[in-house]
């Protein structure tokens, strides 16, 4: 499976344009046959909703749980979902079922707008559709990290030294926010700092490759980070990080970029204007920061009518274009045109576009499997129930099994 290189850099130098009219969605044709929706529910999320929404009959359901959902629903005949919100991380299910389908077509009656970064190709044809990039970086509390005296931190060993200091003078609950919910959160810790060690989670015969020097590294480096974080860290996901933030509860978290805007929420945030973005730590030096670089966008479901697809096309086209950066312009790091790059982009753009920079996040079924794999036996060894090694070696039996069962290992 080949997935088109990302260009962050590449992605952030287009214009400004003008903002939705009197700050409401407009659209210029009106939409009769009802449209659903299956995405994650983050801001950026609900702005190209409300771009949709402007045209009628649409039923967007926002959820942070989508990608346990999406597989089932888009499985269905007829879909239960005409569109999807996915990344290259959440992907690869519905590309390995077969349940959404080539675009090309649709990209050519409809989406004359679209960029060249955009058109996510796979074996050749268009998949989907981006909207935005994200990756997780340092965010901080400037603040806080001024008036005590600390360098914005490069590396982890920085960041702990920081958050040591941070601890000692008493300024916030917790030092450190971290997103190591148990499961798939975790999991993409893992997957941040491994990578920052240089590792390799699969071999070229498809065998995996984590318990080894990197893979115990980056185990290391995580629970030393726990020691300054809520003791329920492995509850917390990236809205609970958002909202330690905004309640001035954390100084410190190497948070999702479509999280930055919400910090500056008058509406919910405490801390507005003062939590500033950097690039994501190094783990090790030499080393490409300990992140991983991601996409997220639409697809358009396989078991609709063409009919149906053509109209579930043109309407994610409408959440997908000026107006909607112009309206949200901080509620993600736009790939759309009219966008120009906020001070909460800093983060994501140093990341990625470090030397050596951080990787994509890989759209293979071989990391499908890891991930969950990761996921589901890597919270014994934050509990205590079992060490690095064993936690380890049971990520490998793991992914070995179902990497058997999908016909990649003997």
């Amino acid at each position: 499976m080949f997935v088109k290189r990302f260009a962050l850099a590449g992605a952030v130098t287009v214009a400004a344009s003008a903002a939705y009219a009197d700050g409401q969605a407009s659209c210029d044709w009106e939409n009769t046959t009802e449209v659903t929706m299956l995405s994650a529910a983050f801001e950026a999320w609900m702005a190209v909703s409300e771009g949709m929404a402007a045209c009628g009959n649409f039923s967007p359901e926002l959820d942070q749980e989508f990608r346990t959902k999406q597989p089932e629903g888009f499985a269905a005949d007829p879909s239960l979902y005409q569109i999807g919100g996915v990344s290259n991380g959440t992907i690869t299910p519905l590309l390995n079922q077969g349940t959404i389908r080539p675009l090309d077509d649709l990209i050519a009656a409809h989406g004359e707008h679209l960029t060249p970064n955009q058109l996510i190709q796979i074996d050749g044809d268009t998949m989907a559709v981006a909207m935005m990039v994200n990756t997780q970086h340092l965010m901080f509390r400037e603040d806080i990290l001024s008036d005590l005296g600390i360098d914005v931190p490069t590396t982890w060993e920085e960041v702990l030294a920081a958050a040591e200091t941070i601890q000692e003078a008493g300024v916030v609950d917790y030092p450190l926010g971290a997103t190591m919910k148990s499961g798939w959160n975790l999991a993409q810790e893992f997957v941040n700092m491994f990578g920052g060690f240089g590792g390799d989670f699969v071999n070229d015969d498809n065998t995996p490759n984590v318990n080894n020097e990197a893979g115990l590294a980056a185990l290391d480096m995580m629970m030393r980070a726990t020691e300054y974080m809520d003791p329920e860290y492995l509850v917390s996901d990236s809205t609970y990080v958002q909202q330690q933030f905004q309640q001035g509860t954390i100084a410190m978290a190497n948070l999702w970029a479509s999280r930055g805007g919400a910090m500056n929420d008058e509406a919910e945030s405490q801390v507005v204007g003062l939590v500033a973005s950097a690039a994501a730590p190094l783990a090790m030096e030499g080393g490409a920061p300990a992140t991983t670089l991601w996409w997220d966008g639409i697809v358009i479901a396989a078991n609709i009518s063409d009919e149906e697809a053509d109209n579930a096309f043109r309407l994610a086209m409408e959440g997908l274009d000026s107006e909607t950066v112009a309206a949200a312009p901080e509620a993600a790091i736009w790939l759309i045109e009219g966008y120009t790059p906020n001070d909460m982009a800093t983060g994501a753009i140093a990341s990625a576009t470090a030397n050596p920079a951080p990787p994509n996040y890989p759209s293979t079924t071989q990391m499908g499997l890891m991930h969950t794999a990761l996921g589901n036996e890597l919270p014994a060894f934050f509990t205590g129930e079992v060490s690095a090694e064993e936690a380890l070696a049971a990520v490998e039996a793991a992914y070995t099994v179902a990497a058997q069962e999908a016909g990649l290992l003997e």
